[in-house]
């Protein structure tokens, strides 16, 4: 195992939940509801794909700029002050660093958003982050893991993912990752490619080492 590249929302970040309030505000604010199918959908995506689907199911033709502006505003005031642990999340992020293995922060929230959500995790734990509006193809296709990869001057094949959507496992298993699901809001069924975890609760350095062939 080369390095550690964890995503942040649902995986580090119980910040699903704030992005619920957030997305609700937003189709509060162009006179619908958010069905919970759609919401779904959303876990784990860019904020472009997510505005899309929200305006899809509203079934409104709006303004794609200014539902993002209204939606990272509101999220940025959200993130500034409700942002929690996953369980286990912050330890084994402590442990990984003790241990001096590099780490990335792989994410499709944009870059302003992460800045602040950084304020509660901890910007000494990586080596470097990844935003999505930071690369050209965001989650679920490879190109963000494949950039931290790149920024760590490590092969992503000894690198292990972890990931809490279908989305991210999806882009972290196109680049090559050796990847640990653990669920949150979408439940993730263990495949030949990922290993899946309940909670990073009580979870070790040698634990995400024996996930990967040959450590």
């Amino acid at each position: 195992m080369q390095a550690v590249l964890f995503d942040m929302d649902g995986t580090l970040l119980d910040s699903e939940k704030v992005w619920d309030v957030a997305l609700d505000d937003l189709a509060t604010w162009l006179g619908g509801t958010l069905s919970a199918a759609a919401r779904t959908r959303m876990v784990g995506s860019s904020l472009g794909r997510s505005v899309a689907v929200l305006h899809a199911d509203l079934g409104i033709e709006a303004d794609a700029e200014s539902s993002a502006a209204y939606l990272t505003e509101r999220t940025a005031e959200l993130f500034a002050t409700d942002l929690v642990w996953k369980p286990g999340a912050h330890e084994l992020l402590a442990a990984v660093a003790q241990a001096g293995l590099p780490a990335a922060l792989v994410t499709s929230t944009h870059r302003r958003l992460t800045e602040i959500a950084l304020d509660t995790i901890g910007r000494q734990y990586f080596a470097a982050t990844v935003c999505g509006d930071e690369v050209r193809r965001p989650k679920p296709h490879p190109d963000p893991y494949l950039r931290a990869a790149e920024l760590l001057r490590v092969d992503p094949r000894c690198c292990v993912a972890v990931e809490d959507s279908p989305l991210g496992i999806t882009a972290a298993e196109a680049a090559g990752c050796v990847v640990l699901a653990v669920p949150s809001e979408v439940g993730i069924e263990p495949t030949v490619t990922r290993t899946v975890w309940p909670s990073l609760a009580d979870r070790t350095v040698a634990d995400l080492r024996a996930l990967v062939v040959g450590d």
